[in-house]
């Protein structure tokens, strides 16, 4: 009897497991896995897994009065997966539909199934560990039968029940146990495969923004447009790659580079639609691609805006020979791809203006972001999108955030607070590349958050601690930041304990002079200069220093600055 119940629900079983890839591959399993999903969505899975539950009933075989049966697999996998509520839900639909049946084990087994399910999600929910091992989750398994086949022992006569458990126990435990672990196995490779895939393609999309990066600080045009093209072309799989302008196409490499010429007026509906709009657009065939050459082998198409300042300046496109044969990785890629190369062009203006503006010092302070950083921080994501996708996520988010402060803090007053957050964006960064070697504490009094002072005062003070006092340390070292109010003024405290600066270099710098030094003194007399402009002469600014100790900077702002920054 037990050879043939074992069959019957190894049977079950492949079933389940093919519900379950089935399920895997809708987006709605995908946010059940990461918790994103809303009370409806919620609703509708409670639904789902307690039916699951009920075809485990249905495929049941009867034993001694009982069901030999896969119902708690569905059921238990929903607690994991969506946690308590989800759970416990399904437990009552699929334990409720067994009490209606009957029998002598109905409302052992629909209590059982209720319980199991409630306590599977609780500890999802309560684990240290997000997802479970495949170990864990047959373990799960097994105890969720075991528990089911005590509350029979439990509420039946001794003979009765021990006969049912006797029989229906050992294939139940161990055949659901298994089922259960290749459920949520099934799900949680789906998540991981993605979050993989998404890897993949963000080092791929780092990596192209890391060669194209100097090629757009020359700024947007059909040369530059060419080697950008001819870099994605060459890296990915795409029939072709196109960049235009807001009118002109100013390259396009691959298929259809016979009739999508360069220097010719933009003729694709879908390209001027998206620059009009300002958003991404997908034409999923040639009639939506709008082509007017009629033997055009291109059949999808995806057009990302190129924005600068606001203002849409023109597109990057990729396309396919398929009809709808762009996939969402495709999207995301060029998604990701533009939005990178948007900071760039921002980048490569600023430089330029730089360059033209008569006030030098602002301008040069405002555009120094250094290229080592910005390039140690791509080849930081890049290790990190191998390691932990999650953080390479946070981090590149973190740089779009400090770039996009660098380009709008520099000629206006900001609140303390604002200075802060552009801090931390950067050192976000920094911390990544030193990991514990650099320690940062922060001890901003709450009274002084709202105080203003010219933006892009902090971030290069912090800069230099790091740089050219901690980085030559091979133990790493820590940074304090202080923010008091005192006697009416705000006082400011950078202070390291870094190698410090020899005395003669010291000197200089107290007098203002740039030490040749890889620019040490560039972004402090330029701070200086500018806290003097802007209050008047009523600021303070103050270095401090031991050689081997470290180095104190100090500021003394006062509360009302004027209304213009040098």
């Amino acid at each position: 009897m037990n050879s043939s119940l074992f069959k019957q629900l190894a049977f079950d079983t492949s079933l389940l497991v093919t519900i379950a890839y089935l399920l895997s591959l809708t987006p709605l399993f995908k946010r059940t896995m990461r918790g994103m999903i809303n009370t409806r969505e919620r609703l509708l899975l409670i639904i789902i897994f307690g039916s699951i539950g009920i075809v485990g009933t249905y495929m049941s075989l009867p034993t001694n009065g009982a069901l030999a049966n896969s119902r708690v697999v569905g059921v238990v996998a929903g607690g994991l997966l969506g946690g308590p509520v989800i759970g416990l839900g399904a437990g009552i639909i699929a334990g409720g539909h067994r009490l209606l049946l009957g029998g002598a084990t109905a409302l052992s087994c629909g209590i059982a199934t209720a319980l199991n399910g409630f306590l599977a999600g609780m500890l999802a929910k309560y684990s240290s560990n997000k997802l479970f091992s495949w170990k864990q989750t047959a373990l799960i398994g097994f105890g969720s039968e075991i528990l089911e086949m005590a509350m029979i022992l439990v509420t039946l006569p001794a003979p009765n029940g021990w006969d049912i458990v006797k029989t229906m126990g050992p294939p139940m435990i161990v055949m659901n146990g298994i089922g259960i672990a290749i459920f949520y196995g099934i799900a949680q490779n789906s998540i991981l495969e993605e979050e993989r895939i998404g890897a993949l393609q963000a080092q791929k999309a780092l990596y192209i923004a890391n060669l194209t990066l100097p090629i757009l600080r020359l700024g947007l045009n059909q040369e530059t447009a060419k080697k950008v093209c001819e870099i994605i072309f060459e890296r990915a799989d795409f029939a072709a790659v196109s960049i235009t302008g807001d009118h002109l196409v100013l390259a396009h490499v691959g298929k259809g580079s016979d009739h999508h010429t360069a220097g010719l007026e933009i003729q694709t509906r879908a390209t001027m639609e998206s620059i009009s709009t300002g958003e991404i657009k997908v034409a999923l065939n040639r009639e939506e691609i709008g082509c007017l050459d009629s033997t055009c082998c291109l059949g999808s198409a995806l057009i990302v805006p190129l924005h600068f300042e606001h203002t849409v300046v023109g597109t990057l496109k990729i396309y396919r020979q398929g009809k709808r044969s762009l996939t969402k990785v495709d999207r995301e890629f060029a998604t990701g791809l533009g939005q990178l190369f948007s900071t760039q062009l921002e980048l490569a203006a600023l430089e330029t203006k730089a360059r033209l503006v008569s006030k030098a010092e602002l301008k040069a302070l405002q555009a120094q972001i250094n290229p080592h950083f910005l390039f140690n921080a791509i080849n930081t994501i890049v290790s990190f999108c191998r390691t932990n996708p999650n953080r390479a996520r946070d981090l590149l988010l973190e740089l779009g955030d400090f770039f996009r402060k660098n380009l709008q803090s520099g000629d206006r007053f900001v609140s303390l607070r604002e200075e802060c957050d552009h801090i931390r964006a950067y050192l976000a960064i920094e911390q990544a590349r030193f990991s514990d070697r650099l320690n940062v504490i922060e001890q901003i009094s709450e009274e002084v958050l709202n105080w203003q002072l010219p933006g892009l005062t902090l971030q290069p003070l912090i800069e230099n601690a790091i740089k050219h006092g901690i980085y030559p340390l091979n133990s790493g070292g820590q940074v304090i930041i202080s923010a008091v109010k005192e006697e009416g003024f705000l006082i400011i405290r950078i202070v390291d304990n870094g190698i410090g600066i020899p005395e003669e270099k010291l000197k200089l710098l107290q007098s203002g002079v740039t030490v040749p030094s890889k620019g040490l003194g560039i972004g402090l007399k330029n701070i200086e200069q500018r806290l003097k402009y802007a209050y008047h002469g009523q600021a303070e600014f103050a270095i401090t220093s031991n050689s081997g100790q470290g180095t104190v900077v100090t500021l003394k702002i006062p509360e009302t600055p004027q209304l213009e920054i040098a």
